[in-house]
């Protein structure tokens, strides 16, 4: 059955948002959002300090396109308000891992004994912070943000090993304001 659905996310105070077609703009005192949304089966339109996304007959298809835009709108508009934060933390038992960040990029040495350090390029858009064992990453863009923690932890990923024995690695300890 075919029903009437609209989700409005409001916009504070000191956060601008501007639609331009299908691609919006979300400015606040912490930086630039931007992302572009397929509206062909949904509506994306800006009424005052309000984006309101829909459709008049909307299916379970386009019900669950207009929840999925409306909390990408939510996440954008939280994140120009405030970073979104992920803490990780580097454990090892063998040998000690050194990370350290060399330009647009982050080494980290002496993993398992390996001669060569593993690699991870850090995106624009994206702050990493290290100290000693603790690893900060910070960034307006909530999924950039959690993608550069999953690549820490892939790149120190053990697949010869015995993960009992071996529980050397890079681990997330914190999710934008949840800990795990």
């Amino acid at each position: 059955m075919k029903k009437e659905i609209f989700r409005e996310i409001e916009i504070p105070e000191g956060v601008e948002a501007e639609l331009d077609g299908s691609l919006l703009k979300v400015r606040g005192p912490q930086g630039e959002n931007q992302r572009m949304f397929d509206t062909n089966k949904i509506s994306l339109t800006k009424e005052g300090n309000k984006v309101v996304v829909g459709n008049k007959k909307a299916t379970k298809k386009e019900k669950k396109l207009i929840n999925s835009a409306a909390a990408h709108i939510k996440n954008m508009v939280t994140g120009v308000g405030h970073k979104f934060e992920y803490q990780l933390k580097v454990c090892f038992s063998h040998f000690p891992i050194s990370v350290e960040i060399k330009g647009k990029e982050v080494l980290i040495k002496n993993f398992l004994g390996e001669r060569v350090p593993r690699k991870t390029v850090i995106p624009e858009g994206v702050e990493v912070e290290i100290n000693k064992d603790i690893i900060k990453i910070t960034s307006v863009d909530k999924e950039l943000a959690g993608q550069v923690a999953a690549d820490f932890e892939t790149a120190t990923r053990i697949r010869s090993r015995d993960r009992r024995i071996f529980q050397d690695g890079i681990f997330i300890t914190n999710k934008a304001g949840r800990e795990m």
